[in-house]
C-alpha cells in the first residue's frame, strides 16, 4: 500500500471514554479484526466509534472528568467531548452524522442492538424497518400534492371549458361588430335627415323649440344611462344575494367550533409530547443504567473492578488467613476464572452472577415497558395532530367564509344604497322628461313635430351605439382572456401528471420500503444459510402479511412482517418451527441478516462509513468467519470484535488490532 493511502486511513483517537485510558487505533477501508480476551476494551473501542459518528451509546470513564474522541477520516476530523458537570455527563463537539437512527439500527450491529434484539425477543420487525421513514413528513407531502392535484384539476376543467366557449364568443363578437356597422350607418342617414330638416325650417324660427328639443335630447340620453346602470345594478345585486346565501349555508355546515378549537388541541398536544419526552429521557437513563451492567458484568471496566477485587483483598488480609487455592493468585484472577459469581460493584460483595443478570433483565423489560408506552403516545400524538389539521382547515374555512359574508354584506349595503338613489334620479329625469315633452309639443308646428320625431330617432341610435360599442369591447376583453387562458392548458395538464405521478410514488414509498424489506432480508437469508450450512434449518423468510389496527379514531389495515423457520429432518421432509426454538447461533445470525436488509434498503452505506459487529461468540469461529466474509462484500469498512481463537479463523490478510 502507498503511503497516500496509509495517509488516507480512518485513525481513532479516543481518551477516557468506557474502559479505555487513552489510545490511537489507524483502521484499513476493508475488515478489522479487534482480536483479544475479555476485559480489553473491545466494546468500548467501538462504542467510542459509533461516538464519533453521533451515537450517543457512549460513557465517559467512571474516574475521569473528561474525555473526547476524535475521528479523522477523508481529510476530516470528528469529535465528541464528554464532560462530568454537577454530576452529570455532557457531551458536546461535532460528530459525524447529523443524525444516527440508521446508524444505530443497522450499521452499529453490538449485542444492544435493537434490529438483533427484535429478532431475539420476537418483536415487530416492521417497526424496525420503518423507524427511520418520516411517516408524518411523507403524509405532509401527500396531503400537499392531493391539494395540489385538486387545484390543477379545478383550473384544467375551467381552462377545458373556457376552451369549448371560444367559438361561441368568437361569433358573439362577430354579431355585435355587424349590428354595430348598421347602427352606424343608421345613425348617419338619420342626422343627415334631421339637418335637412332643421334646414328648411322657417327662418323667423326664434330658436326656442330647437332648444327645447336639444334639452329633450340630452335629458332622455341620461335617462336611458341611468335605466342601464339601474339594471346592471340590479343584476349584481341578485348575483350577491345569491352568493350571501351560499356562503352562510356553508358556514352552519361547518362542524360547531368549541369541538374544532386548534388552541386546545395544541395545548393537548404539548402535554403528549411532554409525557413523551419524560419517556424517552427515562428510556435514555435505563440504557445507560443497562449499558453500565453489562459492561461490568462483562468487565470491561477494568478501574472499578480493580478497585472493588482490592477492596476484597484488603479484607481477607486482614485476617491473617488465606483460603485455600489463594496462594500465588490474585483476586482479580480468581473472579475472571470464576464464571458463576461477580464482585457486586453497589456493595463490593460476591454475588451470583445469574442474580445480575436477572436484574438487567428486568431493567431491560422495564425499558421495553417505557418504549410500549412512548409508542402508544406517538400513536396518540399523531392522531391528535390529524385531528389538529382538520381543525385549522375548519377554523381557515370559518374566516374565510365569515370574510366572504361581511365583504359580501358590504358591497350589498352599497349598492342598495346605490340603486335607491338610481331609483330617484330614474324618477327626477322622467319628471323633466314629460316636462320637456309637454314644452316641445306646444312649441312645434307641423314640420317641428317631424324635426322631433327625427331627434327622438338620433337619440335612439346614438345610444344602440354607445351600449353595442361598450358589449363589443367587454366581448374583445373576455375573447382575448379566454385565449391567453387556453395556451395554458398543456402546461396546466403536463403540470398535474407530474403531480400526479409525484403523489403516486409518495403513496406507495412506505409499501416499496417494506417490500424491498422482505425481499433483501428473505434474499441474503437464503444466501446466508447456504453459506453457514447449518444441518437441519432449510429456510429463514419473512412474509409481509396485512393486520387491522387502530390509528386514532379509524382502524385501518397495516402491514406486518411474520418471520417463518422451516427445518428439514434427515429423511427430508420439512416442518415449520418458531423462532424461540432457534438455537442461540441461528438467532443471532438471524438478527444480523434482518438488520443487514435494513442496512440495504435505506442505502446507510451511502452514509455511515463503517459496519461495527460485537458479541459474536454464540456463533462458531468458521462460521463467524464466513459471516464476515459476507458482510464485507456490502459494507466499505467492517470492525469486529472477536476472541482469538475466533479471529484466528479470518482471512490472514484482514488488519489484526491486538492492543487498544
Amino acid at each position: 500500500m502507498s503511503s497516500s493511502d496509509v495517509s488516507e486511513r480512518p485513525r481513532v483517537r479516543v481518551e477516557n471514554i468506557g474502559g479505555i485510558d487513552s489510545t490511537t487505533v489507524e483502521l484499513s477501508t476493508d475488515v478489522n479484526v479487534l482480536t483479544g480476551k475479555n476485559a480489553t476494551n473491545r466494546t468500548s473501542f467501538l462504542r467510542s466509534i459509533m461516538a464519533a459518528l453521533g451515537s450517543e451509546n457512549a460513557s465517559l470513564k467512571a474516574d475521569a472528568d473528561s474525555g473526547f474522541v476524535r475521528l479523522t477520516i477523508g481529510g476530516e476530523t470528528y469529535e465528541r467531548r464528554f464532560e462530568r458537570r454537577n454530576g452529570t455527563v455532557v457531551t458536546t463537539g461535532d460528530p459525524y452524522l447529523e443524525d444516527p437512527t440508521l446508524a444505530n439500527l443497522f450499521a452499529f450491529l453490538l449485542e444492544s442492538n435493537e434490529a438483533r434484539q427484535a429478532v431475539r425477543q420476537g418483536r415487530d420487525l416492521r417497526e424496525i424497518i420503518m423507524r427511520p421513514v418520516d411517516l408524518d413528513a411523507i403524509e405532509a407531502e401527500i396531503e400537499q400534492a392531493e391539494a395540489q392535484k385538486r387545484q390543477l384539476d379545478e383550473e384544467i376543467e375551467r381552462l377545458t371549458e373556457t376552451k369549448s366557449r371560444l367559438p361561441e364568443l368568437e361569433g358573439q363578437r362577430q354579431s355585435v361588430q355587424e349590428e354595430l356597422a348598421a347602427t352606424r350607418a343608421d345613425l348617419e342617414d338619420e342626422r343627415a335627415a334631421l339637418d335637412e330638416t332643421r334646414a328648411a325650417a322657417s327662418d323667423d324660427d326664434d330658436g326656442e323649440l330647437e332648444a327645447a328639443v336639444d334639452e329633450l335630447q340630452r335629458v332622455r340620453t341620461e335617462l336611458e344611462n341611468v335605466r342601464f346602470t339601474r339594471e346592471t345594478e340590479t343584476e349584481s345585486i341578485q348575483r350577491l344575494e345569491s352568493e350571501l346565501a351560499d356562503a352562510r349555508d356553508a358556514l352552519s355546515d361547518l362542524p360547531d367550533s368549541l369541538a374544532t378549537d386548534p388552541a386546545a388541541i395544541e395545548a393537548e398536544l404539548t402535554e403528549l409530547r411532554e409525557q413523551r419526552s419524560a419517556l424517552e429521557s427515562a428510556t435514555t437513563q435505563l440504557q445507560s443504567i443497562i449499558q453500565f451492567n453489562e459492561e461490568m458484568l462483562e468487565g470491561t471496566n477494568p478501574e472499578i473492578t480493580s478497585a472493588l477485587t482490592a477492596d476484597a483483598g484488603s479484607s481477607a488480609g486482614g485476617t491473617g488467613q488465606s483460603s485455600p487455592g489463594e496462594a500465588g493468585e490474585s483476586v482479580t484472577d480468581r473472579l475472571l476464572e470464576d464464571d458463576t459469581s461477580v464482585v457486586c460493584w453497589t456493595c463490593g460483595s460476591t454475588v451470583d452472577a445469574a442474580q445480575i443478570e436477572s436484574t438487567i433483565e428486568r431493567l431491560r423489560s422495564l425499558r421495553q415497558e417505557k418504549l410500549t408506552e412512548r409508542s402508544d403516545l406517538r400513536s396518540r400524538i399523531d392522531d391528535r395532530k390529524g385531528t389538529l389539521r382538520e381543525a385549522k382547515n375548519v377554523q381557515s374555512k370559518r374566516e374565510r367564509l365569515q370574510s366572504d359574508i361581511d365583504r359580501t354584506t358590504t358591497e350589498l349595503e352599497d349598492r342598495r344604497d346605490r340603486l335607491e338613489e338610481l331609483d330617484d334620479r330614474e324618477d327626477e329625469l322622467q319628471a323633466r322628461v314629460s316636462d320637456l315633452e309637454s314644452k316641445v309639443s306646444d312649441l312645434e308646428t307641423t314640420s317641428e313635430d317631424e324635426t322631433l320625431d327625427q331627434q327622438k330617432r338620433v337619440t335612439e341610435l346614438e345610444f344602440e351605439v354607445e351600449r353595442l360599442e361598450a358589449e363589443l369591447e367587454s366581448v374583445e376583453s373576455e375573447l382575448s382572456s379566454a385565449e391567453a387562458d387556453v395556451e395554458t392548458l398543456d402546461d396546466r395538464r403536463a403540470e398535474r401528471a407530474a403531480t400526479a405521478d409525484r403523489l403516486t410514488d409518495l403513496r406507495t414509498r412506505i409499501d416499496r420500503i417494506e417490500r424491498e424489506s422482505v425481499e433483501a432480508f428473505n434474499q441474503h437469508m437464503a444466501s446466508v444459510l447456504d453459506v453457514l450450512d447449518y444441518d437441519n434449518l432449510a429456510r429463514i423468510w419473512i412474509e409481509q402479511t396485512e393486520e387491522t389496527v387502530r390509528e386514532g379514531r379509524r382502524h385501518v389495515e397495516q402491514s406486518t412482517f411474520e418471520l417463518h423457520i422451516v427445518r428439514q429432518t434427515e429423511r427430508g421432509e420439512t416442518y415449520e418451527d418458531i423462532v424461540s426454538h432457534l438455537s442461540e447461533s441461528e438467532r443471532e445470525v438471524t438478527g444480523l441478516v434482518f438488520a443487514l436488509a435494513g442496512y440495504l434498503v435505506h442505502d446507510v452505506h451511502d452514509s455511515v462509513p463503517f459496519m461495527l459487529l460485537d458479541s459474536l461468540e454464540a456463533i462458531d469461529s468458521d462460521r463467524i468467519a464466513r459471516l464476515v466474509d459476507y458482510f464485507n462484500e456490502y459494507a466499505e469498512t467492517v470492525v469486529t470484535a472477536l476472541l482469538p481463537e475466533d479471529a484466528a479463523a479470518l482471512d490472514e490478510d484482514y488488519t489484526r488490532i491486538t492492543s487498544i
